[in-house]
């Protein structure tokens, strides 16, 4: 295979013929595809994050009435990003109404969430587009790679469940988790999955019934490491904080029980900066194109 940015070359060979398994060296995650550069969590938002170099793709999934996959960051349509079906913007105390959860796909592709643009992010480019399909995603995305003969990049899916949403805007986490599995098992080797989630009871299902997937827990709480892993039951593949929770003493620490740690959301490059001095192993970001341009210090790779 050629390789679309040849300093991951040398990396690529070691890496192949040490494991069989992806682990970037330093992993660069675009952000609901790549949020502050096209609108998020959809088609063109991911291949602009290839196009950046990302080797991680993170996007958040929910599941409608008809049981299929969806890529959006909440199971309803977001009044700060979306306009309704007839292209009429959707008040903020109206936007919980329009339940994903209850709503057929063919009635969800009818809201545009794109048009509007996102007033957080002004280099976004604006574009009529609907909420895709997970499997839209994944067969645009592994179309891209295969005819750019492009590196192959992973998916870190956060399953986006609580307790007090359970079967108001999300099925039960065992459903929710096998309808997603099942779902990519059909387009990409599970060695590229990594499920996510600040519910660790969705983490703690994966790990008993899906062994073999790499699991991140996402944290913004101010417990100690210890007492969220004693929550959690296991070490995950992943520390995923908020990254101003974050120090180089508790990277050393995870890094001890090897785990990796990944913290969100980094835009700004002298926090991408800092964060790499720690020690970190990788940053989620919604504008990946500045972690590019710092590509040699960040030195993004495989192992």
């Amino acid at each position: 295979m050629r390789f679309r940015y040849p300093y991951l070359l040398f990396f690529s060979l070691i890496f192949m013929a040490a494991s069989s398994q992806y682990i970037p060296k330093f992993d660069v995650q675009g952000h609901r595809g790549a949020r502050g550069l096209r609108p998020e969590n959809t088609i063109p938002a991911f291949l602009a994050a290839l196009d950046t170099g990302v080797t991680t793709l993170e996007l958040d999934v929910v599941i409608t009435k008809d049981k299929q996959v969806v890529v959006s960051h909440e199971p309803w349509m977001s009044a700060a990003i979306c306009l309704d079906s007839t292209g009429i913007a959707i008040a903020e105390k109206s936007e919980k109404k329009y339940n994903i959860y209850q709503m057929t796909y063919d009635e969800v592709k009818l809201f545009d969430c794109g048009s509007k643009g996102n007033e957080k992010f002004p280099e976004q480019q604006k574009m009529r587009v609907a909420k895709p399909l997970l499997s839209d995603v994944l067969a645009a995305v592994e179309t891209q790679i295969k005819n750019l003969n492009s590196y192959e990049v992973d998916y870190n899916i956060e399953i986006k469940s609580s307790p007090q949403d359970e079967k108001k805007f999300h099925p039960t986490i065992e459903e929710y988790s096998d309808l997603v599995y099942n779902l990519v098992n059909e387009y990409i080797p599970t060695d590229r999955l990594v499920i996510q989630s600040f519910d660790f009871r969705v983490l703690q299902y994966w790990h008993k019934k899906y062994p073999d997937i790499r699991l991140a827990a996402l944290v913004e709480n101010t417990k100690s490491i210890d007492a969220n892993l004693k929550d959690l039951g296991f070490k995950p593949s992943v520390y995923s904080p908020y990254f101003k929770l974050i120090n180089k003493e508790k990277v050393h620490y995870l890094h001890q029980e090897k785990i990796r740690v990944i913290p969100w959301t980094v835009n700004e490059v002298s926090d991408m900066l800092s964060l790499k001095g720690m020690g970190v192993d990788g940053i989620i970001t919604d504008y990946p194109d500045r972690a590019r341009k710092y590509k040699m210090t960040l030195n993004i790779g495989r192992k």
